[in-house]
Parts: structure tokens; sequence; C-alpha cells
């Protein structure tokens, strides 16, 4: 069988990254940065030692970046991504599984069908595969986006990851829990990083901070979302199934009944999760704004194993449906 562009990118880029590996002991997804530097650049460094050195022009040699369209580059990285992750033990080191990332992308398009321009961002952005599969689907022309990042190596992936793409995105490498020179935006995505938020001075500044102990870095992720984004704006956060049940949830009710309005849970399928306590729900809100209101009935779906085609294209004709009712609901807003 033929090997798709997507198989032959992620071998050159896995290949060439263990030629890196083999000759400078580094991990492996630091060489796939060195990598992926080498490919935007076009350009092997001039300070290797001759035989890597050669080794390595002649692996550029072989591949040509602008064959490739910007999908087939993302889920080429992807791969080497996601094999570099196994063999990470970092817990921060996970990536939004595919299927995940393209619903969200889906509800993004939905979302801001109406507005010409969209300033979009993603407090949490890891290895920048949401952003850039969101990006993928807002047809707007003039989409300015943000990242927020604070793990060294993932931010380094990420704007390698943007650049490859060829995807304008300004990045801030820190805490995002700590203040941003960002101006408000339309759209925040995130794939919240659930835990336990070390800094407890920090964590005092917020709303949703613990009454006693540490505070969870999911519930003060939302609140910072909801700081960074525009009256009317939306949000669309990939959280834990348990969010709403947890020692701290009754706060987080409170919280999002003040300043936001429920727009949709989707319940992911358990099928794509290793286990029950990793099962996780997208969950869609509204920040309030003069003109805002509630819809007369949120989005709840739950989805079907993404296995199962028909399953799958029955709920999504039921979503295209609900965002054509509520479309008209939000303009009898206005």
């Amino acid at each position: 069988m033929k090997k798709t562009n997507v198989e032959i990118l992620y071998e050159w880029l896995d290949n060439t990254a263990g030629i890196i590996q083999q000759h400078v002991n580094e991990p492996y997804l630091d060489s796939l940065i060195y990598t992926m530097e080498i490919l935007f650049e076009k350009h092997v460094p001039e300070d290797l030692e001759e035989i890597l050195s050669k080794k390595l022009q002649s692996n550029l040699n072989e591949v040509d970046i602008t064959s490739y369209t910007t999908e087939e580059i993302r889920k080429g990285i992807q791969l080497a991504v996601l094999k570099g992750m196994k063999d990470s033990t970092q817990q921060q080191h996970l990536m939004t599984p595919e299927t995940v990332a393209l619903l969200v992308g889906y509800l993004a398009e939905k979302l801001t069908a109406d507005k010409e321009e969209v300033r979009l961002f993603d407090p949490a952005s890891g290895t920048g595969n949401l952003i850039t599969t969101v990006m993928e689907h807002l047809k707007q022309k003039n989409l300015i986006a943000f990242a927020g990042e604070v793990d060294p190596t993932l931010i380094q992936l990420a704007v390698l990851n943007a650049n490859l793409q060829q995807k304008s995105i300004e990045f801030f490498h820190q805490d995002s829990l700590r203040p941003f020179l960002l101006d408000p935006v339309d759209l925040i995505i995130a794939d919240l990083p659930v835990g336990y938020y070390p800094d407890d001075v920090q964590a005092d500044t917020y709303e949703l901070k613990a009454e006693n102990g540490n505070s969870y870095a999911h519930h003060l992720f939302i609140e910072q979302a909801m700081n960074y984004t525009k009256p009317g704006g939306y949000l669309i956060f990939v959280v834990p199934d348990f969010i709403f049940n947890s020692d701290q949830s009754d706060k987080l009710h409170a919280y999002l009944q003040e300043y936001a309005h429920i727009t949709g849970v989707i319940r992911l399928p358990e099928s794509a999760f290793k286990s029950e306590k990793n099962i996780k729900s997208i969950l869609v809100l509204q920040k309030k704004g003069q003109n805002t209101r509630s819809p007369k009935q949120p989005l709840l779906a739950q989805m079907p194993s993404f296995k199962n085609t028909t399953g799958m294209s029955d709920i999504l004709k039921q979503m295209n449906d609900w965002f054509v009712t509520y479309q008209k609901e939000m303009k009898g807003n206005e």
C-alpha cells in the first residue's frame, strides 16, 4: 500500500530526530524540536560534528515541506510528538486527542460564523495542536491568534508547529494563571490542565480559590479565561467529567451562574479514554454581556464512539439543527 503524505512526513521527522538522538544524547522531544528547526530553516547549523552534519544534510535534501498541506504537516508533527510523549514521564506532556480537537474546531466555527474578525486565545496551548486545528476550521480572513504555555519544551514545539504550518500565533511563555498583556478576545479554547495549582499566593487573587488547601487549576483557568473574554464572547473547554461533582464544584456553579451562560455540554465517548476517571466533556460558555441570555435549550449531547460513523453523523445532524435554532435565537436578542 502506498504511504500517505502524513506517514511519509512522520517517518522523516522520526528518522531525523533519531539520528540527532544517537549523536547528542538528548530526549526524543528535544531532538524533534531540533529536527523541526532544521526543516523550517531549510538549513543545517554549521557548528555540528561532521558525520551528524552530513547525515542531516542528506535527510534535508530528501524533503520538500512546501509539497505538504497544512493539515498533513500538523498530523505528521502530531504523530512524532505523540511518540515522544509516550517516552516522557511528565504528566503535562499529553496531547488533546485528534477527534476531540476536530470537535472543538467544529464548535468554534459554528459559534463565530457571523463574525468577520476573530481574536482567538488558548491559555494552555501545549504543543499547539488544538489551536492550529481550530484555526484550520475558522473561515475569517482576519484571524488573530494568541497562546500561552509555561512548559519550555511544549512551547518550542508549539512555535515550530505553527511556523511549519505557516500559522501566525503570538505566544506567551508564562504561567497562564498570572496576568497577560492581552486585550480581551472573542473566543477562548482550552484543554484544561487538571489538578492542583501549587502557587497559593497567586491562587488567592481568584474568586474560585479553595477555602482550604490548594485550589484546582482547572477552576482557576476557567476564571482566568473569563477575564480575557469580551462580553458576549465564547469559551470552549475540554474539562474532566467530574468537574461539576467535585468538592469545590458548588463554588464553580455559583461563579458560572453569575458570569456566564452555559451554551452546551457535550460528553465525550468513554471509548476515547483509557479509564473512567480520565473521561472528559466539552463545556461551551458565553460570557454574559448587555444583550446576551441563556439559550432556551442548551446543546446537550452524548457523543457515540468516534468509530460509530452512523451514530456520529446522526449526532452531528442534531448539533447542526441546534445551531440553526440557536443562531436565530441570538439574532432575536440583538
